[in-house]
């Protein structure tokens, strides 16, 4: 006879609406609803489709786009892109809202993203350099501000791989997209304690010490720095897995439970 005690303790976190929204879309381009380079909707069109407010559907098309599979042009609308990243495209399409998903997408970027860094502290020219000091300062004055962190925290890990001078570093970067970055609002994995100053202030704190192994040309130091950087966001969404299974009570479905509103760099 089965443990009548023994439950299941897997907890899913239910889609926003911009993350629904952005996963139809990318159905109906992946099978060709949607053509390279034709025109999505407007906007006000895509708020009647799915009956949503437009801040919903701007964060939805910036997702999109921050995935490369979109192109919005000023005065124009938003257009489906001629030649969206293919060779690990399908990487971003199927990446869900899983925390299991995110881990996946961490190790991942631990094989790629530690290597890179000792690459970019060797090759790196003035130019990349700068790249790289400018987003990781564009991040503190977002914070500053207030203001959603995670496009910079990605351009910062974006021009580290850009300066490997290795294309398939920006490649693969490219296909992840920002939401392999939990500290925004268009990643499916953000939560309240992702979004608060104090996290996205730590998180800087490693960011720092990455970029000066790169600036001092320490290969060493800046795959240390870097590994330090990644395994500590292992460590922190294990520690939501633990946190759902403390928090789980029998019969409510967590799920459903609304996030409350807030943070540096939440804004709905």
């Amino acid at each position: 006879m089965a443990n009548e005690t023994t439950i299941e303790t897997r907890i899913e976190r239910r889609p926003k609406l911009s993350e629904r929204i952005v996963a139809s879309i990318r159905e109906q381009i992946a099978a060709g609803r949607y053509e390279p380079g034709s025109r999505l909707p407007t906007e006000s069109q895509l708020t009647q489709l799915f009956g949503v407010s437009r801040t919903v559907v701007r964060e939805a098309v910036a997702s999109l786009a921050a995935d490369g599979l979109v192109e919005p042009r000023q005065g124009a609308g938003v257009f489906v892109r001629e030649t969206p990243t293919t060779t690990f495209g399908t990487i971003s399409l199927d990446i869900g809202n899983k925390i299991s998903h995110a881990l996946n997408v961490l190790e991942v970027r631990m094989g790629i993203e530690i290597e890179s860094a000792g690459l970019a502290a060797v090759r790196r020219n003035n130019a990349q350099q700068a790249a790289i000091q400018e987003a990781f300062f564009e991040f503190d004055q977002l914070l500053a501000k207030s203001e959603a962190t995670g496009r910079t925290d990605f351009e910062f890990h974006r021009a580290i791989a850009a300066a490997t001078n290795n294309p398939f570093y920006v490649e693969v970067l490219d296909a992840l997209g920002t939401r392999a970055i939990p500290c925004d609002i268009t990643s499916p994995w953000g939560t309240d304690s992702t979004l608060t100053k104090e996290y996205q202030e730590g998180l800087q704190t490693e960011h720092l010490e990455i970029l000066r192994a790169i600036s001092a040309g320490d290969p060493d130091r800046a795959r240390n720095a870097m590994r330090t950087h990644l395994t500590a966001s292992q460590e922190r969404y294990y520690k939501r897995l633990n946190g759902e299974q403390a928090g789980y009570v029998f019969g409510r479905d967590m799920s459903a439970a609304p996030r409350s509103k807030q943070k540096a760099g939440k804004h709905e």
